[in-house]
Order: C-alpha cells, then sequence, then structure tokens
C-alpha cells in the first residue's frame, strides 16, 4: 500500500489499511460470509467495478482479505482472513455508535437484508435463550439469542419460536432500544411466542 498517514499510532497505521472509502464496507459484506466478487458488486450499491478492485486488491495485499476456492466449480471467492475477522468487534462498536444517525431511518438511502445480519449482533445484549425469525419484506433472518448476545444469519429451516414482521428501521430500532414493542403498535406483527421476541430484543 502507498497511502499511509506516516504516524506510529496505532489508529493511524490501522486506518492506513481500512480507511480509504468503501474498505469498511467491502469488510461488512465479508462479515456476513465468503462472496464472490459479483456478490460483492451487488452488495455494496455504488461502487464503480474498478474501485472495488483496487480495494480487494490493497486489502489482500495488507493481509485482510484472501481469495479462496468457491465449494464448486472453479469460482473464486474472497473471505476476510483470521486477522480481518478481528474486525468485527470496532466495526461492531462503529455500528452502536452510529444510533443516533440511524434512528431518521433510510430515506432515500440503499437497505440490504444482510445488512442486518452484521448490525443485529452489534446491537443486541442478550437475554434469555431463544430462536426467532425476523421477515423483513421477503427475507427471512434467524436470531438466535444467548445470555451473551445472538448469532444472525440467514434461516437455516430449524424452527422458530417466533417471526417478528417489520420494516428495517423499526427493527433496527428495537434492537438499539430506541423504540419498544409499546410503542411500536400496528408497525410489527408477530407470529408465535411473543415473549420470545421481547427476550431477544431486551436491553436487559
Amino acid at each position: 500500500m502507498s497511502r499511509s498517514y506516516g504516524q506510529y499510532c496505532g489508529l493511524a497505521r490501522a486506518l492506513d489499511v481500512v480507511g480509504d472509502r468503501w474498505n469498511l464496507l467491502v469488510v461488512r459484506q465479508l462479515l456476513v460470509g465468503p462472496a464472490r466478487y459479483r456478490d460483492l458488486l451487488d452488495g455494496l450499491p455504488g461502487v464503480a467495478t474498478n474501485l472495488l478492485a483496487d480495494r480487494l486488491r490493497d486489502l489482500e495485499f495488507a493481509g485482510v482479505v484472501e481469495r479462496r476456492s468457491a465449494d464448486e466449480g472453479n469460482a473464486v471467492v474472497y473471505a476476510l482472513t483470521p486477522w480481518g475477522a478481528e474486525l468485527r468487534e470496532p466495526v461492531e462498536g462503529l455500528i452502536r455508535w452510529s444510533t443516533p444517525r440511524m434512528t431518521s431511518g433510510p430515506g432515500g438511502d440503499h437497505f440490504r437484508v444482510d445488512w442486518l445480519a452484521v448490525a443485529l449482533p452489534a446491537l443486541l445484549t442478550g437475554s434469555r435463550p431463544a430462536t426467532v425469525g425476523i421477515a423483513v419484506g421477503d427475507d427471512l433472518l434467524q436470531v438466535r439469542s444467548t445470555r451473551t448476545g445472538a448469532e444472525v444469519g440467514r434461516h437455516d429451516g430449524r424452527d422458530l419460536e417466533a417471526v417478528l414482521r417489520a420494516d428495517a428501521p423499526i427493527v433496527l430500532g428495537l434492537a438499539a432500544g430506541v423504540l419498544t414493542f409499546d410503542g411500536t403498535a400496528g408497525l410489527v406483527d408477530v407470529e408465535g411466542d411473543e415473549s420470545a421476541v421481547r427476550a431477544v430484543f431486551s436491553r436487559a
């Protein structure tokens, strides 16, 4: 990498690697899971093809991203290295920090349900064990809450105690604690055990 702040400081050295525009959003996509180049392009609305290629090359050179063979065919996927995966904690910290900027809703911004899979573990603090679904449009995420946090991903077919249906800003507001179930009457629909959903979104 040729760009550097030229400062012997941990923050400056970190920003030398991930401070360029789009770099942390590439990391966000790969925190969901390994992805092909086309999937990354689709998951990063607004990024130019050549710019994404440059960012991937820089992150690969820095040791944050690596190329792997896909499970099938001759395709290549991009994935975080073990060191790159350690960015989950600072990314989740930034997500929590951004809460005041999120409460106004998406406006005209793009939204993908996969981004919830990165945001929710950062916001959910953990409660009694429960496994629930979160439906946003036609997409269904699965949230497994424990006493220490939450695991979030696409629904894998296992039984769900309940399914919460709501728009993304409502889900994020509930997860961040800026909205309550009592204050979202008519904006959420719960199928199944409502106490399980409340437990997942509990701030206790």
